[in-house]
């Protein structure tokens, strides 16, 4: 069961947020019947036309201002309600997996054998940012809230380009604050950082030549490629303990015989601060390069852009803490408890977790509350994009069985679930109250700037997406 309108009152949030946590719970269907859509039509990085209409299309209907293609972006959306300062802004995300399709069932069953799914939950993400919207607005009309709520909705979150492209046209600006939520296996959030990262494709270009015939008139691509990947990797013993190189190859060659006139290499370079990842990367650079002169080939360095690493802000994590401990989290069936007792036993993650102490057996909804943590997540966000423009707090909250492994049909499989559903409307609430509080106390907002303000120390944001760098189509 989740919270009502009296559940609300017994825990102390009527005067914060009851309007808004009200006309959430009232429109519940209209939300998780968006979120269902996204989840039966996967759409991947900017290719979320359906997500991304279907949820302009909910809060045009429900009175917001909405911008499409936002800030030159296919799939970006800005809705807006309200007027003047402070404005605070929730960050939806739609955008599916490529690999990821599953039915709503507790053994792996793809709906298309390879196809795309909601592996990362995203179809619960967006619909729970417009919900709280929705709520917060109603709550602004009902007491007469000076200020404007900001939606966003941001594209090729898994690629880590979609906040980044809208920052550098000024998708963001005037922006006060924001809030940001994500589904997940644990009702968790930490004031730790994930990685900042950069991407790019090292295309080399060689001579092709017969391997066995007149292998002296070849010039090998591959060997090239080649060479980068050990320069790359005697170089992880000369960086910083937070950085983390990884690569693919994605083009060697067609057959043994013929010397490759081309190769590329994929790169990702990680690390906890953007001065860590741009340092890095310059090396690798020029590992490429050297390999290149020491194999008499060219190659052509493909930016795929990159994001920052998360800030989260103090004064806002502790805001959107206590809305979670006054919310609290929903209750679940037994068939619900059943669902995700089968996929933790056919996960082997979570036999793990048991036998390290992490959870205790039996658990497979997690509905504790964790103690707010300082731990750094080592994978990527573009929310940090957001969050180095204006102070900004983001939190994770159950939406799957505790044993499954992040990107994989298990959460696919919950997001489709009324587990993942319960959770996002959950969400939404926390999101809501956590919103009104910032509302109604201009001192919270002032320490969260003052307290921006020294985390940043004055630097600039710059946009890890180049300029004249297009939107993938």
């Amino acid at each position: 069961m989740l919270f009502t309108k009296n559940d609300a009152k017994e825990a102390g949030i009527m005067s914060a947020a009851s309007h808004a946590i009200a006309e959430i719970e009232a429109k519940k269907d209209l939300f998780i019947d968006l979120a269902t859509k996204i989840w039966e039509n996967p759409e991947v990085a900017n290719k979320e036309h359906k997500a991304a209409a279907w949820t302009a299309e909910l809060l045009r209907s429900e009175g917001f201002e909405v911008q499409e293609a936002y800030a030159g972006v296919p799939t970006a959306i800005r809705a807006t309600y309200g007027q003047g300062s402070p404005v605070i802004g929730l960050l939806g995300e739609y955008d599916a997996l490529p690999g990821m399709s599953q039915s709503v069932s507790t053994s792996k069953e793809p709906i298309i054998e390879g196809g795309a799914g909601q592996g990362c939950g995203h179809n619960l993400l967006g619909a729970a940012h417009a919900a709280a919207a929705v709520g917060i607005k109603r709550e602004m009309q009902e007491r007469g809230i000076q200020g404007t709520i900001v939606f966003y909705g941001c594209p090729a979150e898994e690629q880590l380009t979609g906040k980044p492209f809208m920052a550098r046209d000024g998708g963001f600006e005037g922006l006060d604050c924001s809030f940001a939520w994500h589904p997940g296996t644990a009702n968790s959030l930490t004031l730790g950082t994930m990685t900042a990262i950069n991407a790019a494709r090292f295309h080399f270009k060689g001579v092709t030549a017969h391997a066995g015939a007149d292998p002296q008139n070849g010039r090998s691509a591959l060997d090239a490629a080649e060479l980068m990947n050990v320069g790359a990797n005697f170089l992880r013993e000369h960086v910083t303990h937070d950085v983390r190189i990884h690569y693919v190859i994605t083009n060697a060659g067609e057959a043994p015989n013929i010397v490759p006139d081309k190769a590329t290499n994929w790169y990702y370079v990680r690390a906890l601060t953007r001065e860590a990842v741009v340092s890095t990367f310059e090396r690798i650079v020029k590992v490429a390069q050297g390999a290149a002169m020491m194999t008499e080939t060219e190659v052509e360095v493909e930016d795929s852009g990159g994001c920052y690493n998360t800030l989260q802000n103090k004064v806002l994590c502790e805001v959107a803490y206590e809305a979670m401990q006054e919310i609290g989290m929903p209750e679940y069936s037994e068939d619900e408890i059943a669902f995700a007792k089968e996929l933790n036993e056919a996960s082997p993650n979570y036999q793990m977790m048991v036998n390290s102490g992490r959870i205790p057996e039996g658990e497979h909804i997690a509905r504790n509350i964790l103690p707010i943590s300082s731990d750094n997540v080592y994978a990527s966000t573009d929310v940090g994009d957001v969050q180095h423009l204006a102070p900004g707090a983001s939190f994770s909250s159950t939406t799957s069985n505790v044993g499954a492994g992040g990107h994989s049909w298990q959460v696919t499989a919950c997001s489709g679930h009324s587990i993942g559903m319960k959770g996002m409307i959950n969400a939404a609430k926390i999101l809501a109250l956590s919103c009104i509080k910032v509302f109604d106390s201009p001192e919270t907002l002032a320490k969260a700037k003052e307290e921006f303000d020294e985390a940043t120390k004055g630097k600039p944001y710059v946009c890890p997406i180049p300029q004249g760098m297009q939107v993938p189509s």
